[in-house]
Formats: structure tokens, sequence, C-alpha cells
């Protein structure tokens, strides 16, 4: 197969990793903790490609990710990565320090085992899909001994979420959080790196209940069953009930 090198780079998964810093670094490395230390499925492979500016990442979401030209503005405002089925857009320049472009490579390839789950992208509630990805990626940094832990991000996490109006008007709105506008309108609204600390959260909570395989069940049912009932499955609770459950924990942990 041939990629069409639109921007600073292509790299397909299972090539050998460069050993200089620099947006390449590390890629594969990342890919083998995901896929072997923590067991998430990604396709034999992955475009990831890397743009250098936002303007070249915008190109790429309308050539490489299909975005439609009236939706690419308000995406590339936003977003530093996309993640599609076998494919991720990763903006390097907007994620400068190492730790940061190490996160970023994990979060967004986290979504792509997600999808390979799931039959397809955008079946999972939203909240679960981002929330997963950040713990992923935490995962992935402490063990590559990157300086950061997931237990020193639970911690950051709880800080910066306490700022969330979810707390102020006690309802999490998971409806809203469990579609991909939903959650972007959200995390527009009420500040992105709080939304996405509540999600992670909300996700922390559910792995510390149920173990982190139960989230790879859910997202294999979804290939074949609507995300309501493949919720109330996997976990046992419809999501409303579980909306109930973790509000109270979050409130109790984060007093």
């Amino acid at each position: 197969m041939i990629f069409r090198l639109l921007c600073a780079a292509l790299i397909c998964l299972g090539a050998a990793t460069t050993a200089h810093a620099g947006p390449r670094e590390a890629v594969d490395t990342v890919k083998t903790i995901i896929t072997q230390d923590i067991g998430l499925p990604l396709p034999a492979s992955v475009g990831v490609f890397i743009y250098d500016s936002r303007e070249k990442f915008r190109q790429g979401l309308m050539d490489e990710a299909w975005v439609s030209p009236q939706g690419v503005d308000e995406l590339a405002a936003f977003a530093v990565g996309l993640a599609r089925p076998g494919r991720v857009l990763l903006n390097s320049r907007a994620a400068k320090a190492r730790v940061e472009w190490l996160r970023l490579v994990a979060h967004e390839l986290t979504h792509v085992a997600q999808f390979e789950l799931a039959g397809d992208e955008g079946r999972a509630e939203q909240w679960l899909a981002e929330g997963m990805s950040e713990h992923v990626a935490y995962q992935v940094l402490e063990r590559m001994g990157a300086g950061v832990t997931l237990a020193q991000h639970r911690t950051e996490a709880a800080r910066r979420a306490r700022n969330q109006t979810a707390f102020a008007r006690a309802r999490l709105d998971l409806e809203t959080l469990g579609t991909p506008r939903g959650f972007t309108l959200r995390h527009q609204k009420e500040g992105s790196v709080e939304t996405y600390h509540l999600a992670f959260l909300m996700v922390d909570y559910l792995i510390e209940r149920e173990g982190f395989p139960q989230l790879i069940y859910y997202l294999g049912r979804l290939s074949y069953e609507h995300r309501t009932n493949a919720f109330r499955v996997a976990f046992g609770q419809s999501i409303e009930e579980f909306e109930a459950e973790v509000l109270r924990h979050l409130q109790q942990s984060l007093d």
C-alpha cells in the first residue's frame, strides 16, 4: 500500500522506531505496550499521519479523515489529534513536550483499538471512550518511565475536575456526554481539560469496580449490540444507574 506524504512524516506502525527525539520517537513502543502489555487489539496496519502545522493538519482532516469542509474549521480549532478506523492524524506542533506527544499518540491509538473491537467508530459511549483512552495513555506513560504515573494523573484529574459545572449542579448528564457531538459541545462550554478529567475519573472508577478486561468485553459487544444494552450487560446496570452511583462516588472523593 502506498501512503501519500502529506506532511512532515507518515509512519506505518511496525516499521523501525527512530532513536532521535522528534515526532517519530517511540511510536512503535507505544503500540507494543498497548497491544502486548495492556491487551488491546490494533489492526495489522495502522497509518499514523503526522503534521507539523495546524494548516497541514486541517488539510489532512479533509483528505485522510474525511471531515467535511463545513466541519473542518471547528475541529481544527481545538483538536490536536483524530482517530479513524485504521489510522490516526496528529499535529506534532501542538504537542511540543515529549510527554504530551507520547500521551497524544497513545490516546489516539487507543481509539483505533476501540474501533477495532466495536467494529466501527462512534459506537461506544463517548465519555467512556475518551476516559478509557486517557487511562490507557497514562498507563503507557508510566510503563515507559516518562516521569508521570497513573496515580499522579488521578490526583491531578481530581483536583481539576472539582471545577466541573457538573458538580455544582449535581448532574453529570451522561446522555449528552455519550455522543461525540455532545461531548465536544460540553468541553467547549465547560473546559476541555476539566471534561476529559471527568471522563477519566468515571472510567477509573469503572475499572476499579469491574476491572479493565470488562471494558474490552463491553467494546466487543458493540459490534452487534446497541451501546445502552451493551453497557447494561457488561456492567450490570443502566447508564442512568451508573451515573447516579459515580456522581455519589465523585462527590465524596472530591470533597
